[in-house]
């Protein structure tokens, strides 16, 4: 029995023993029930209960459906959010791209240093990288485990402006390889150990571009709601959390095939 039908039986029976009906009903011009009484209030809420603690399964559908709903308003609100923050997403000035700049399909990964799963899934995105020749990567800090790992953020953002291409990838890489926290000290550590201009990095990691940056990403992730890292973007698709090659894979070929995760 639905929940539907289910509450529909409890009023059905409730209905008459309370005077719901004929000459004690009281209606509104279309027709529908008006406001109870305190008398009919109270009963109809013990009838309710006794019948929700004799049949409980009512109270899973409830919840099983509840969170059915508040999953699809969920997908519609990031589905609009996707479409309204296309550009930003895959070709803000501030992001830093990897694998084929030019690629037919785009990936966006939103990740924190500090992240575990994100330092897992690093192995699958330089997978993709290096079978996938037409896969272009957009990666976007979004630091959200503390003050150490904006820290890291801050320097590898300004890192863009030192670094291109390959070797800014590399960067973000041995960030997310290093063991620990990751924090200001560890980054400034990868940045001397590259070759690159600490004191120019540390005075551009406080300047207006890393902080445009910042805030165009965290902006992105809070309209999308996103609630974590990894999250990554492909296509119409928003994929939470380190879920392996192959579904990332899979979404990738139905971009590639129909311009859709799913054709």
């Amino acid at each position: 029995m639905t929940l539907t039908r289910s509450l529909l039986a409890v009023l059905a029976v409730a209905g008459p023993l309370l005077g719901l009906t004929g000459a004690h009903a009281q209606t509104t011009p279309q027709g529908a029930p008006a406001v109870f009484n305190e008398g009919q209030r109270q009963a109809i809420e013990a009838i309710i209960k006794d019948y929700l603690v004799k049949n409980p399964d009512v109270l899973q559908e409830a919840i099983a459906e509840g969170e059915r709903r508040a999953q699809e308003t969920q997908r519609l609100a990031q589905g609009a959010a996707l479409k309204e923050s296309r550009e930003a997403l895959i070709n803000s000035p501030h992001s830093v791209v990897a694998g084929n700049p030019n690629g037919d399909v785009t990936l966006v990964e939103f990740y924190d240093y500090n992240c575990g799963y994100c330092r897992k899934a690093l192995t699958d995105i330089q997978t993709l990288i290096k079978s996938d020749p037409k896969l272009r990567v957009v990666l976007k800090d979004f630091p959200v485990l503390g003050a150490e790992s904006l820290e890291a953020s801050k320097l590898s953002l300004a890192a863009k402006q030192q670094l291109k291409g390959d070797k800014l990838f590399e960067f973000h890489t041995k960030l997310l390889e290093s063991k620990g926290r990751v924090n200001a000290e560890k980054a400034l550590a990868v940045a001397k150990e590259m070759g690159l201009d600490t004191a120019r990095l540390a005075k551009d990691a406080q300047g207006a571009e890393v902080k445009a940056a910042l805030a165009e990403n965290v902006g992105l992730g809070d309209k999308l709601g996103l609630s974590g890292t990894p999250a990554f973007i492909i296509g119409d698709e928003i994929i939470p959390g380190a879920v392996g090659l192959d579904p990332i894979r899979k979404t990738i070929a139905e971009v590639r095939k129909c311009g859709q995760a799913s054709c």
